[in-house]
């Protein structure tokens, strides 16, 4: 197998990729790296020396690929399938490019503030840093309610890199800072994105990895169970 993905079944940025391998049914390898055990921490940061998962590696190529949109990109270029993550237009390339980052930057970092301030040591807490996230997660749903409007997908009809980026941000932000229920764009987007055989597959093998994670009691029974 020349594809070896290293990640974590929970992760929300390693689903990203992972939907982007499922939806072209890419030949790969995958590792779990548990970022809590010294030794795997080490040989992850021996191919990535920033120490985040996912990476790829690619033996065909002896090419190591760190980066959700880089490591989506690599594949549109060396392994291409039946999917494209990016359009072949030029502007909508650059729509593309633009939703993968808003989701990233928007949706699954302030979503990690809320999620992660929750297990700080007692005293360690950050309220003001976690109100902030949770008001850009509001700016950012409305943005995303009126970019959807008359869209099948981030972008227009065809799924690409930017609903990749958009499904496991959204799927862990709605629990732990539900939608407005006036938002009918997103709300409809998101059962579309979790209805998708990628996505189903990809909250299938995190199932049993949901109790680690530290809202897992407002997790949707719906997810719970295949």
């Amino acid at each position: 197998m020349a594809l070896t993905l290293y990640s974590h079944p929970l992760a929300a940025f390693c689903h990203k990729v992972l939907i982007a391998l499922y939806e072209n049914g890419t030949a790969f390898d995958a590792v779990t790296v548990d970022l809590g055990d010294p030794e795997e921490t080490a040989a992850l940061a021996a191919k990535w020396a920033v120490g985040k998962i996912p990476v790829l590696r690619d033996d065909a190529h002896d090419r190591t690929v760190p980066e959700t949109s880089i490591i989506i990109e690599y594949l549109e270029q060396h392994y291409p399938g039946p999917v494209p993550m990016l359009p072949a237009n030029a502007e909508q390339r650059l729509d593309a490019r633009l939703w993968d980052r808003f989701f990233d930057h928007y949706v699954s970092v302030p979503m990690q503030k809320v999620v992660t301030d929750r297990i700080r040591p007692e005293g360690g807490n950050d309220p003001v840093g976690v109100a902030d996230a949770r008001r850009t997660l509001d700016t950012a749903y409305q943005m995303i309610d009126s970019q959807l409007a008359g869209k099948t997908w981030a972008t227009g009809e065809d799924f690409s890199i930017a609903d990749c980026a958009a499904t496991p941000g959204l799927f862990y932000a709605s629990i732990v800072h539900p939608f407005s229920s006036d938002q009918h764009n997103l709300a409809a987007y998101f059962e579309r994105l979790v209805a998708r055989p990628s996505v189903r597959r990809t909250i299938s093998e995190a199932r049993p990895y949901f109790h680690f994670f530290p809202y897992c009691e407002l997790m949707p029974e719906r997810f719970l169970h295949d």
